[in-house]
């Protein structure tokens, strides 16, 4: 039996422009050299526990394609992009297999696929208070006790700790962390490696989450490995998804943004929105500038050009957070994705704006406007806004920190703590590469359509900046924005998305035509440091 349509495996391969990733690793010494190929073992290991976390049939389906006689490269390929059978264009791609559902089941693989939401929240109201902590925090999956199970009976839910249900893999990476950490030469790396292995099998993270956050701006090596992002539990954006990343530091891009770790609270204080839904005690976000040499776990396409970590928000109250900007990341995004975007979309006389700077910039922007606004909603009682957000809190995030970084540029350019690109760079870049993550669901291009700060002509059917307008567009969705989070109204957040998340006629038209010309949707890696220390990835 076919396991999938080779049309649409090819046409999902083309979808991603190849780009190769490395780094000059001639300054490195042996030992670290060997503690790379230990932390590349780790990682297979981290990617084997984020397959399993996407879908309980992930792991099975993954054997079943390496294991094909002849081997399918092509799947094993589309696979390891997409991390499980499903695409976003496209949907069920390995669509001839039996028992996979067409849709990814919302909870991923953290709760038993036959729960409701109402069966979760009642439940979790007859739990203790630490309790009911675990069961709406990151690193517990929710199971069901097989005992209490019957005929037509259901058992009860229960807690499970990261560090059992992925104990035959956290073991093994534990100790290859382990061994890492007494190779590498800097010392606050080795302590995050020892902390965070440590972390693994007692599945506490708070503090290895601080020694994440303190390796040192000297070290070439910067390591980021664990369970962070939310975004595959679609149920309710609580349980955390393992992912590790291996990168070498750029030391003198690193330099040169150092400025902006101390403008958060400026920009912060200058938001569009009453004092009480602004932050009064933010701490400086250091700032790193890495080239890529692995990825593994939750790294699914598009790849990712920048975080802000920790999410975990008692370690941010504790210890601020970290943003690591990915410059060969960035530069592949650019030249095979935005630059022939913006040369089939936007009006011919706007094209000298668009600018890699006021791309890298905003993406840099992107990820400082996570730690700005409320995360806990305003009134006596706070909680946490990913609580009350629940499905719809990764969307508005997203939408946010996008919206709030091209405030942040605006500002910065104004008060001189920025001079260069331009705001006209900024605009006109950002209008190109909203083309480019409108294909994965990021839309704010609509709200500022309609406001007006961005124009359409059906004539040369392309698109503008209208610069006397764009600034109060952009102000005005940064204050809705900001203001619905700290209220922590759910149904609000529901009602803005559904207006704005709808692609207008000319979008869809445009999208199409993108689609049609070819142009990638992003790109794919090719780790050079496979060659570099002979590896097998």
């Amino acid at each position: 039996m076919a396991l999938h349509s080779k049309d649409v495996l090819t046409n999902i391969i083309n979808r991603y422009a190849p780009i190769p990733l490395g780094a000059d690793l001639s300054d490195f010494t042996e030992n670290e050299k060997i503690a790379l190929s230990k932390l590349v073992d780790a990682g297979k290991l981290i990617e084997r526990i984020y397959v399993r976390q996407k879908w309980k049939g992930n792991e099975a389906l993954h054997d079943q394609l390496r294991n094909s006689t002849p081997h399918d490269e092509k799947a094993l390929m589309v696979f390891n992009l997409l991390k499980g059978p499903w695409d976003r264009v496209d949907g069920l791609v390995f669509h001839n297999l039996p028992n996979i559902p067409p849709h990814k089941p919302e909870g991923g693989n953290f709760y038993p696929e036959d729960m409701s939401k109402e069966e979760f929240e009642s439940w979790v109201k007859t739990l203790p208070e630490e309790q009911q902590k675990k069961a709406k925090g990151f690193y517990h999956v929710v199971r069901r006790r097989e005992e209490d199970s019957g005929e037509g009976k259901k058992g009860e839910l229960c807690l499970k700790p990261y560090s059992e249900e992925y104990n035959d893999l956290l073991v093994e990476a534990s100790k290859l962390l382990r061994e890492s950490s007494e190779l590498v030469h800097d010392e606050s790396l080795s302590t995050f490696l020892r902390t965070r292995a440590d972390s693994f099998l007692s599945n506490e993270y708070l503090n290895s989450e601080i020694d994440w956050l303190n390796i040192s701006k000297e070290s070439r090596i910067e390591v980021t490995v664990g369970p962070y992002e939310v975004y595959t539990d679609e149920l309710f954006s609580i349980k955390s998804a393992f992912e590790f990343y291996i990168h070498a530091r750029d030391f003198p891009f690193s330099k040169t943004l150092e400025k902006f770790s101390s403008s958060l609270q400026e920009v912060e204080d200058s938001l569009p929105v009453p004092d009480e839904y602004k932050s009064k005690d933010l701490k400086a976000t250091p700032i790193i500038v890495v080239n890529q040499l692995f990825a593994a776990g939750d790294v699914a396409v598009p790849m990712t050009a920048a975080y802000n970590l920790p999410n975990d928000e008692e370690a941010i109250k504790r210890g601020g957070s970290k943003l690591v900007i990915i410059k060969n990341v960035q530069e592949g995004k650019y030249q095979n994705i935005l630059d022939p975007i913006a040369k089939s979309v936007i009006a011919l006389d706007q094209l000298r704006y668009l600018s890699f700077d006021a791309f890298f910039t905003h993406v840099l922007l992107h990820e400082v406007a996570h730690s700005n606004g409320p995360h806990y909603t305003i009134g006596p009682h706070p909680v946490t806004v990913r609580s009350r957000l629940q499905e719809y809190h990764s969307a508005i995030e997203e939408a946010k920190a996008d919206i709030t970084g091209l405030y942040a540029a605006a500002h910065l350019l104004k008060t001189g703590l920025l001079t260069a690109p331009s705001i006209e760079q900024f605009y006109v870049t950002y209008l190109a590469s909203a083309f480019r993550s409108i294909r994965f669901g990021i839309k704010e291009l609509n709200y500022i359509l309609s406001q007006g700060g961005f124009a359409y002509d059906p004539t040369t059917l392309r698109f503008s900046v209208n610069f006397a307008s764009a600034a109060s567009a952009v102000s005005n969705l940064t204050r809705e924005i900001l203001i619905m989070q700290g209220d922590g109204d759910k149904g609000r957040v529901k009602e803005f998305i559904d207006k704005y998340g709808s692609i207008r006629k000319e979008v869809k038209e445009t999208l199409e035509r993108l689609e049609n010309e070819g142009i990638p949707i992003d790109v794919r890696p090719l780790y050079e440091i496979s060659k570099e220390l002979n590896l097998t990835l």
